[in-house]
């Protein structure tokens, strides 16, 4: 015997199917990262904080701390979720960027480069961080 949640999930289409996960994927986002604790931005090398903000989600604090020209360089960014978040003129320096997803980032006049020659970006994130920086990806 089946039960009705099995039914109702076995009846969706596949554009239904995944316009549920896209929702459910946008609500466990929303409340993994909101907390009523203030967000401090942590250096990738020590763990201090290198700036502190009451926003309730990482993203918030990154865009708020940018805005007020705070240095994030050294930060401790990795799995951050910056979508669409402007960033531009922000000092991401030797910051932590391991999976971060900058899709549809404001990246303009932001600074990456560091010591140089250490920091390395996989393929997959290559487009999606072209178009970050501004660039549009044509055919050859």
């Amino acid at each position: 015997m089946t039960n009705k949640k099995e039914d109702t999930m076995s009846k969706l289409t596949k554009e239904q199917a995944l316009a549920k996960i896209e929702e459910l994927k946008k609500y466990v986002d929303q409340v993994d990262v909101e907390t009523d604790k203030p967000i401090g931005i942590k250096s990738r090398y020590d763990g201090s904080i290198i700036y502190q903000s009451t926003k309730p989600t990482l993203k918030e604090a990154v865009v708020e701390a940018v805005g007020k020209s705070a240095n994030l360089s050294r930060a401790d960014l990795g799995d951050a979720n910056l979508t669409d978040a402007n960033l531009s003129n922000a000092n991401l320096s030797n910051a932590n960027l391991t999976d971060a997803d900058l899709t549809g980032a404001e990246l303009q006049n932001a600074k990456f480069y560091g010591k140089g020659g250490d920091k390395e970006l996989k393929r997959s994130q290559l487009v999606d961080f072209l178009h970050a920086l501004g660039f549009n990806i044509v055919e050859d």
